[in-house]
């Protein structure tokens, strides 16, 4: 009997009666395919990389002169020391608050520039060349670098160091490795920093025209956030913004005699009894000791001075007190040669001792100050007595001053 299945045609397949379940080819992998993700927002592109970048480039630029200010001030080599200017007065209240303001704008900006560019995270293949790994690593050490920075900065305001290492030599040290790693990152990305720079630049005119009215939106956005952080935490450098100082850790009124105090005596160790046999101890040429009426019975100096803060706050006051260049050359100092260290009667700090450059030792503003807006000092503001100086960060105002030693 003869097939009717035309030659050549394969023979259907035989239904097969085996109970076994169904299940992949032998041959084929049960996992999907990995592949990288797929970011279908617009935005984040170059153009919107470079519109941010350069605002987040010009704060961290501000920071980085300020805060070289703020750690020259506090800490200046030997050679610079006698040379610190003691004018402008409101000098450091300026650099300082300009520091902390550019440095909370600086975390609205990071925020939006790695919303900006974290696709390009998933880049597909992860590494392309031994350029593209080098690239990829500097980029890499820059953001760690300035995460740290601005976390650390942020911490440091509210005083609270949950780490085991020294935040002014560290927090210094980063900084050089924030700006060193821009630098590289702009020397590496300016060719394409150049093509999206400007509105009609040519990477501009090659990306979609509906772009432009979101991007917009984008950046007012950003613009409007750095604006409500600055008007809500300037107001503890800017007092005549004080009534919108929401955020800021200080509040330029609150305080003892309307100061705020970073370390009260308590925190200190000094008690109002230890102060009973108190003694001003001046070494020199011709060393002397004072008791404090004594210091009130020398010619007194009024001086309305700022105290200013490494966090940021600032407040102006009326101070009173003894001129310090008075006392340097009572005791033997050359005037416009003499510097002084200072020792407070705090048991231990990191500026319990603190020497003065012959600049402000000179100058006619530099206070032992026994009076804040007329009324003796509080034991929280150093009493008996503490130094106020013009042009100077607050942890060098020392407190509860007992020597005073003619360099």
């Amino acid at each position: 009997m003869t097939s009717s299945r035309p030659s050549g045609e394969p023979a259907p397949e035989r239904p097969t009666t085996s109970s076994r379940a169904p299940g992949p080819s032998p041959s084929r992998s049960v996992l999907p395919a990995l592949r990288p993700p797929v970011f279908t927002g617009r935005l984040h592109d170059a153009r919107t990389a470079t519109a941010v970048g350069r605002w987040l480039g010009a704060a961290f630029a501000v920071c980085f002169a300020t805060g070289l200010v703020s750690h020259y001030l506090q800490h200046p080599p030997a050679w610079l020391a006698d040379d610190l200017p003691a004018r402008p007065v409101w000098g450091y209240r300026g650099s300082q608050g300009l520091h902390i303001a550019t440095g909370l704008a600086a975390i609205v900006l990071l925020l939006v520039k790695l919303w900006a560019v974290y696709p390009r995270l998933f880049v597909w293949p992860p590494v392309r060349s031994v350029r593209h790994a080098l690239e990829r690593l500097s980029v890499a050490v820059l953001v760690a670098a300035a995460v740290f920075e601005l976390l650390t900065g942020l911490l440091n305001i509210v005083e609270w160091y949950p780490w085991p290492f020294s935040f002014i030599q560290v927090h210094f040290a980063v900084a050089w490795v924030v700006t060193g790693s821009i630098l590289l990152h702009v020397a590496v990305k300016a060719p394409e920093i150049a093509a999206h720079w400007g509105r009609r630049s040519a990477g501009t005119l090659a990306l979609p025209a509906e772009d432009a009215v979101d991007r917009r939106s984008l950046l007012l956005g950003m613009g409007a956030a750095v604006g409500v952080v600055t008007l809500t935490t300037v107001g503890q450098t800017v007092t005549p913004l004080k009534a919108f100082d929401l955020l800021a850790p200080r509040h330029p009124d609150h305080g003892p005699q309307g100061l705020p105090v970073n370390r009260t005596a308590a925190a200190a160790g000094v008690s109002a009894g230890a102060l009973a046999a108190w003694r001003l101890q001046v070494a020199g040429p011709r060393p002397y000791t004072l008791t404090l009426d004594g210091l009130r019975a020398m010619e007194h100096t009024r001086a309305r001075l700022p105290i200013a803060c490494v966090e940021g706050w600032a407040v102006q006051a009326d101070w009173g007190g003894v001129r310090v260049r008075d006392l340097v050359e009572r005791a033997g100092g050359v005037p416009g040669r003499a510097a002084v260290r200072v020792t407070s009667l705090e048991v231990s700090g990191a500026y319990r001792v603190m020497e003065m450059g012959a600049e402000y030792v000179d100058d006619p503003l530099t206070l032992l100050a026994l009076t804040l807006d007329g009324q003796p000092l509080s034991l929280d503001h150093g009493f008996p007595a503490r130094i106020i100086a013009p042009n100077r960060p607050g942890v060098l105002q020392t407190k509860w001053v007992h020597r005073l030693e003619v360099l």
